[in-house]
């Protein structure tokens, strides 16, 4: 991949991961040491008015950080940000996209904007973010 073969409309391969589970919010509670209840305890969660648990916000932006590694090494990533747009409940399967839609250069170095965006199975998107990637020429 280089700059001058990139371009703005090119997509990332999509990263569809599992479904969301209880062993998965438990698994990013003791990676993350996020143990906010409401990820966690059922009860806690229907005290809130919420049928269930649901996954934290900061485990669909590790799997869009995942999409972008698993596209780019680590070290090309510039800029990573996202807004919360949606819950993930359990039993979503999220599919994590992204598409080129900006190139430009920063200080004589080439790079790329990408939207990115996770969704469930039934096509509701729950983050919307955005990257920089350096790319080479």
């Amino acid at each position: 991949m280089n700059f001058n073969t990139i371009k703005v409309g090119d997509t990332l391969p999509p990263l569809t991961l599992p479904p969301i589970n209880r062993t998965t919010l438990a698994l990013f509670a003791g990676a993350s040491n996020d143990h906010n209840p409401i990820h966690i305890d059922i009860d806690y969660a229907r005290r809130a008015r919420m049928p269930d648990v649901f996954a934290h916000g900061m485990l669909s932006m590790a799997y869009l950080g995942r999409l972008l590694t698993q596209w780019v090494d680590q070290r090309q990533l510039r800029e990573f940000g996202v807004r919360f747009t949606g819950i993930t409940h359990l039993g979503h399967q999220i599919t994590c996209t992204g598409k080129v839609v900006e190139k430009f250069e920063h200080e004589g170095e080439p790079r790329i904007r990408l939207e990115l965006q996770t969704a469930n199975q039934y096509g509701e998107a729950k983050v919307l973010g955005d990257a920089v990637i350096a790319v080479g020429t």
